[in-house]
């Protein structure tokens, strides 16, 4: 089960954390794995290890916020399978101190990102007869979560999108479902712990642990088993869905 032989896969923000997780996994089920990244050099290294370890992996030096860059990467890629729109970046603030320069950065790699992934994609999996979409949602989209305000809008509109391609595309065999992960450890966090509490790290780490009532943050490779499970045959009858996977951080926290 959850095989992906002879499937071509895009997975984008694959140089770290989750995108990484999910792209080694999936060239470890044997998928071709395209792996896109802003920096190529955290590209080229996730696609390293993948062939280290037997599987197929090409590297995609790719701004996701960049129309045009898009279209031309996915056009070198060509009908595909399966797409991951993975990439996204974090914001801290509120609505009065978030800045206009940091809610269009947000906008464009977290919502316009997608889109871009999105519209270039879709025409290369109906070419294929049809695919899975997968995209990387949040709890936030779901519950409010403190000084996330532009974070949540895009997140929010990360899970509207999922349900517009699901609906749009049903015709054409092309499911679409998005994930939305509570605190995942991911050198991300360590590296907001070491920007923001120098000294206090592990203090804060094991306090942000414990927002999840499960007691403790998920692992990346706990939610690229969760995606390979919805880009997989067996998950055929699944669209327009969206899975928390957040150690009950929504249903027993609210």
């Amino acid at each position: 089960m959850f095989e992906l032989n002879d499937k071509k896969a895009v997975v984008t923000g694959a140089g770290s954390g989750i995108g990484k997780s999910i792209a080694k996994l999936f060239a470890a089920r044997g998928a071709a794995v395209h792996v896109l990244d802003v920096g190529e050099g955290a590209a080229r290294e996730t696609a390293q290890e993948i062939r280290r370890d037997g599987g197929t992996a090409f590297v995609h030096s790719c701004n996701v916020a960049a129309q045009a860059e898009v279209l031309a990467t996915f056009a070198g890629i060509g009908p595909l399978d399966i797409l991951v729109n993975n990439a996204g970046i974090a914001h801290i603030g509120k609505a009065d101190t978030t800045a206009e320069a940091d809610f269009d950065r947000v906008m464009a790699v977290n919502v316009k990102g997608v889109y871009n992934c999105l519209h270039a994609a879709i025409p290369q999996l109906r070419a294929n007869g049809g695919g899975a979409i997968l995209n990387m949602a949040s709890v936030a989209a779901r519950v409010g979560v403190a000084e996330r305000f532009a974070y949540s809008a895009a997140k929010g509109a990360v899970m509207a999108m999922t349900l517009s391609v699901a609906k749009d595309y049903l015709q054409d065999r092309i499911r679409c479902n998005s994930i939305s992960p509570g605190r995942v450890h991911t050198p991300f966090v360590d590296g907001f712990l070491s920007k923001n509490y120098p000294g206090r790290e592990a203090e804060m780490f094991e306090k942000l642990s414990r927002t999840q009532p499960i007691g403790r943050m998920a692992r990346p490779d706990e939610v690229a088993a969760l995606a390979l499970y919805l880009c997989s045959d067996e998950a055929g009858f699944i669209t327009g869905t969206d899975y928390p996977i957040d150690g009950g951080f929504i249903t027993l926290n609210t």
